[in-house]
């Protein structure tokens, strides 16, 4: 959610940096993305439907001066890396691969720019896990299929946004606030360019919707 200033004592807490990749690829009915399905026993949003993402570990500033030619990639490090262990593609120069670890991608590391950045999230102190979250959009063939780990990620699978609100208000689906509002940022555009081409601003739910979106919305369940 969207970052605020707070005086309290809760706002000590460590701040974890993080990040997501929004796959998107051409479908038959428009752009599709790829989305997971958390495990179970994830200690975070279990069950939720989310982009793949997690936290920047140690090594990916690392993995970013290597990749990129500077630490400060580090977000974008991560997302790679963490796409990689949950459904084993590799983004390289040359597209999507099918892999697991990082070997394709230290051979052909993908141009920093290949990653757009789509959005940036801070959590509220209210929020038991926080982050500092940033989401980025990057092109892949049309024949790309995830493999999910069956650890972190219980399921994964190509959607168009629209179809997953469709899912969501029907209740099949989970979303947390900062992944509905991506979702429904990216449902309004028509063309893969424009989901590649989008950028928005985070913000925190108004009061009504705070009052009438289902309740996992706004806090784990």
């Amino acid at each position: 959610m969207a970052a605020t200033c707070q005086d309290d004592a809760v706002d000590e807490r460590p701040i974890r940096r993080a990040a997501s990749i929004v796959c998107v690829r051409p479908g038959a009915d428009g752009p599709e993305v790829l989305v997971v399905e958390r495990s179970a026993g994830s200690r975070f949003l279990p069950g939720y439907i989310a982009f793949p993402g997690g936290a920047v570990d140690v090594g990916d500033d690392a993995h970013a001066e290597r990749w990129f030619g500077t630490a400060q990639e580090g977000p974008r490090a991560a997302a790679l890396r963490e796409l990689a262990e949950e459904v084993g593609l590799a983004i390289t120069a040359d597209g999507a691969v099918r892999a697991r670890g990082l070997g394709p991608i230290d051979a052909v590391p993908p141009v920093a720019d290949a990653l757009r950045e789509l959005c940036h999230w801070v959590a509220p102190p209210e929020v038991p896990v926080r982050f500092d979250a940033r989401y980025f959009t990057v092109a892949v063939q049309a024949d790309t299929e995830p493999d999910p780990d069956g650890h972190e990620v219980a399921d994964s699978w190509w959607v168009s946004p629209r179809d997953l609100l469709e899912r969501w208000e029907t209740g099949e689906r989970k979303l947390y606030w900062p992944t509905w509002l991506t979702v429904t940022e990216l449902a309004a555009c028509a063309t893969t360019d424009e989901m590649l081409g989008l950028h928005f601003e985070s913000r925190d739910p108004t009061e009504h919707e705070e009052a009438t979106m289902p309740r996992h919305v706004m806090e784990q369940e």
